[in-house]
């Protein structure tokens, strides 16, 4: 398994000759590729061997060369619960999400709930567009079998591996909760948006709380699941509407608390990200790599595109997730 940025011409050489793949990329780009053994999502944005990079025009491909078979799906949304069906035995699979979409919604809220959710790895990504064209065009993703692209439903490819491959999920989180009791927020309602919060015991009208309180937005707010750190970003505070809208949801019940502060955010993200990163398919959080500035910066080996939402298994938000075919243990000893 490597991931190449490539022309399209240059992936569509791959696609042909029968390696499965995923392909991140425009959607002018991705629309150049042959139909056959891929899923891609459209990005903008991506971190490569030389740095962090808006590339409109060319493809960062994950060659799953080393699969045995793969099995390619289209989900609409109503089917997203039945994603494990097919799966292969000690196999992977992956799954490409258009953001600000129903799916999105959908897989958000109801995917921990999902049969068979958590019984193998899957990793996937949430699809963008353009900073600046946000709410002004749709993210796609791209079913390869036919070339068709679509702006809600998800893509899936199961994967079959060698006997001596293990596929293994990381996911690189910088954020912890603040203690603060003054940055913690719980919410009546769960979306994607939100106009109040109790906070300290009482309801404030969470945009305003937000600015009178000079609280940075580049953190997220913090959940804790049983020790796991989930994050949720905000996307945008709407002043005149009073409505705050967020990268992930908000579930209503939950504790969340605005991130501990991390002092030099390029410095701390490019010190967790460290590593080598051959062989692995791994996806970043535009956030990271806006507040991390990581355009022109090196991740390591680490290389994949800067996406709206990041999967391990769950939606998760500002982290960087990493999927690794580690040699199985009894191939290992033997």
């Amino acid at each position: 398994m490597k991931t190449e940025l490539l022309s399209p011409a240059q992936a569509a050489e791959h696609i042909r000759a029968g390696i499965p793949l995923i392909a991140a990329g425009s959607e002018a780009a991705l629309r150049q590729l042959p139909p056959g053994n891929w899923i891609g999502g459209t990005s903008h944005y991506f971190l490569t061997e030389e740095g962090g990079r808006r590339d409109d025009r060319n493809v960062l491909c994950t060659l799953f060369d080393m699969a045995e078979e793969t099995r390619l799906r289209f989900l609409p949304t109503a089917e997203l619960p039945d994603l494990a069906v097919g799966r292969f035995p000690g196999g992977l699979s992956v799954i490409l999400i258009p953001a600000f979409s129903p799916a999105h919604t959908e897989f958000a809220l109801g995917g921990p709930g999902y049969p068979g959710l958590f019984d193998q790895p899957l990793m996937g990504w949430i699809s963008g567009v353009p900073l600046e064209d946000i709410g002004k065009i749709t993210p796609k993703v791209f079913d390869g079998t036919t070339g068709e692209a679509f702006e809600d439903g998800a893509v899936l490819m199961h994967v079959a591996l060698p006997a001596d491959r293990r596929p293994e999920i990381d996911i690189v989180n910088l954020f912890s909760q603040d203690s603060d009791p003054a940055r913690s927020f719980r919410f009546s309602e769960t979306g994607f948006s939100a106009r109040t919060a109790t906070v300290e015991g009482r309801e404030v009208a969470l945009a305003d709380y937000i600015i009178t309180q000079g609280l940075d937005t580049r953190l997220p707010l913090v959940a804790d699941y049983a020790g796991a750190m989930i994050n949720v970003s905000v996307r945008t505070i709407d002043e005149a509407s009073g409505e705050v809208h967020f990268y992930a949801p908000v579930v209503a019940g939950v504790d969340y608390c605005l991130a501990r502060p991390i002092g030099d955010y390029t410095r701390e993200f490019l010190a967790r990200a460290s590593g080598d990163g051959t062989g692995q398919l791994s996806c970043n959080c535009i956030l990271n790599y806006l507040y991390g500035a990581l355009e022109g910066q090196k991740t390591g080996s680490f290389t994949g595109p800067a996406t709206f939402g990041e999967i391990a298994y769950m939606l998760l938000n500002q982290t960087m997730v990493k999927l690794d075919l580690a040699q199985a243990e009894s191939a290992a000893v033997a």
